[in-house]
């Protein structure tokens, strides 16, 4: 994760950005973050989780997201916006979307790491999904093929509920039942 220009944006200015921009462009704390580009292995892991997503929550009022897609993380005890494109979202509550993005908190996050973005993943994310809300947060790396599952706890902090390196069904604590095989996913 780079930082598309130096220096301080508003939002207005991040959207002004975009409008002209086919950069995966992320906004945090008034800072424009590009994402870099997805690997073959990132891509052909995020359709498979996806995919399992997707089919558990058939019928039910959850749907699945994949990047790239806004979310406009907001709270009402957080103060301003934050812009974020999440490799896979899970939103359970409709009330946020609009015809451009969704504006709120996703249920359950998942970010998938490249050599380029594992700091701001594991650190500036993992926190930021943590102060918001997020109840449950992912992180998938497909260099080690590991998963690892954080689920918010009563003091309102993530908690490591699973993780799991190549094989192995790895859990959600959020949505019971269920469960992916790393042997289908790497």
């Amino acid at each position: 994760m780079h930082l598309y220009h130096k220096g301080t944006f508003s939002l207005e200015e991040y959207w002004k950005i975009r409008e002209n921009n086919d950069a995966l462009l992320e906004y945090i704390d008034g800072f424009i973050y590009m994402s870099p580009s997805p690997s073959t292995k990132h891509q052909r892991v995020s359709g498979k989780i996806h995919r399992g997503f997707g089919n558990f929550f058939e019928g039910s009022p959850c749907e699945a997201f994949s990047a790239p897609y806004d979310i406009e993380l907001k709270n009402e005890n957080i103060e301003g916006s934050k812009i974020v494109m999440p490799d896979i979202s899970v939103i359970c509550d409709p009330s946020g979307f609009t015809d451009a993005r969704y504006i709120g908190v996703p249920d359950l996050i998942v970010e998938i790491l490249s050599p380029l973005n594992q700091s701001h993943d594991l650190v500036t994310k993992l926190n930021l999904y943590m102060n918001y809300g997020v109840k449950e947060y992912w992180i998938v790396n497909p260099m080690l093929d590991t998963i690892t599952v954080y689920a918010l706890n009563e003091d309102e902090m993530y908690e490591q509920h699973d993780v799991k390196t190549s094989t192995g069904l790895i859990t959600s604590k959020l949505f019971a039942g269920f469960q992916l095989n790393l042997t289908d996913i790497f």
